[in-house]
């Protein structure tokens, strides 16, 4: 990622190197409305130099640049930081790196730092050294000395698996897609715990290291008798992918089959029928974030003890999902 300067910010402003620095700065020479759009440009391109007015304390967020699969997540935490650190008194700084040393530069211009996505532990140990107060999203070692902001991946999953077998569905899949994410695995174990404990139901996971192989793991289950009336996908793209192929190969959805997504995000009403799924709150995990760094910052939270906060989902009802039939139609067509 290319490093943002004071002639990067000059050129997306359309400003001089000269008035780019008098407003980051703080210094007279440059108009009120000049500095604001200044602080606001360097802000979005994530300069982290930027200075805060006298007394304001300095709240960093920062993004583990190369995690792409979680960008609307992003987002929303994002807005829920900025909102509720400009109620609370605070400036927002940010910046999108995965780079040790500009972690370290980064955090040591906060008063405390919100660490978004799966830095590595030397990114993680180099912002933890400085002292500051930082609270984590991404996924923490067992029992690990950190504030962390999370959602209920695993809780999500149990509940989607109640809501499945209440429709009376008693063959369902998980579709994991790609390996490797922690969020996905923890859904796919809460959908097991539940599953696990009803001797009705045949249950499979349907893991791949490329999510255009559905059709694949799909026709080599029916060939194998297995015939799911029911799909819970590990994210909602994932759960677009598994919808257009159904429809493709002559399912109806939900009379046939039914398919649940994760995250409610854009792409879940942005095909038919409208997609079920359970809704990630990202944008008030951002809030608990920046309330969390003040209760730290104030003194509120016991020194030495480490604060888990979950920021619970709940599942948004939509049109992909239905009762079950007693099992879905032999296959109609494989489309060309």
């Amino acid at each position: 990622m290319a490093r943002v300067t004071l002639s990067t910010i000059a050129q997306r402003t359309g400003l001089s190197k000269f008035a780019v620095s008098r407003s980051l700065s703080g210094k007279d020479g440059v108009s009120e409305q000049t500095r604001r759009r200044v602080r606001e440009v360097a802000a979005e391109l994530g300069y982290s130099r930027i200075a805060a007015e006298p007394g304001q304390p300095v709240i960093g967020l920062v993004f583990q640049d190369h995690d792409l699969i979680n960008s609307e997540l992003h987002l929303l935490i994002q807005g829920g930081v900025q909102a509720e650190a400009q109620q609370r008194g605070y400036q927002v700084r940010m910046r999108w790196t995965h780079l040790a040393d500009e972690v370290e530069e980064f955090a040591r211009g906060c008063s405390g730092v919100v660490m978004v996505g799966p830095h590595d532990r030397a990114s993680l140990d180099r912002a933890y050294a400085l002292g500051r107060p930082i609270v984590r999203t991404g996924w923490l070692t067992p029992l690990e000395p950190a504030d962390h902001v999370g959602g209920t991946d695993h809780e999500a999953g149990s509940a989607v698996a109640q809501y499945l077998c209440d429709l009376g569905h008693r063959t369902i899949a998980y579709v994991h897609g790609t390996p490797g994410y922690r969020g996905r695995m923890e859904r796919f174990y809460g959908v097991r715990e539940v599953l696990e404990q009803r001797p009705d139901v045949s249950f499979r996971e349907m893991r791949f290291a490329a999510e255009v192989r559905f059709t694949e793991h799909f026709l080599a289950a029916e060939a194998e008798g297995f015939r799911p009336t029911a799909f819970f996908c590990a994210h909602d793209g994932l759960a677009l992918t598994v919808v257009s192929e159904l429809l493709r190969l002559g399912y109806r959805i939900p009379e046939d089959i039914s398919v649940i997504g994760f995250g409610d995000f854009s792409a879940a009403t942005q095909i038919s029928p409208h997609l079920t799924t359970v809704k990630t709150n990202g944008r008030e995990m951002g809030i608990a974030c920046v309330r969390l760094l003040d209760d730290r910052l104030h003194g509120r939270l016991t020194p030495g003890t480490s604060y888990r906060v979950h920021v619970a989902g709940h599942i948004v009802h939509r049109a992909s999902c239905g009762p079950a039939r007693a099992l879905p139609p032999a296959l109609r067509a494989i489309g060309g």
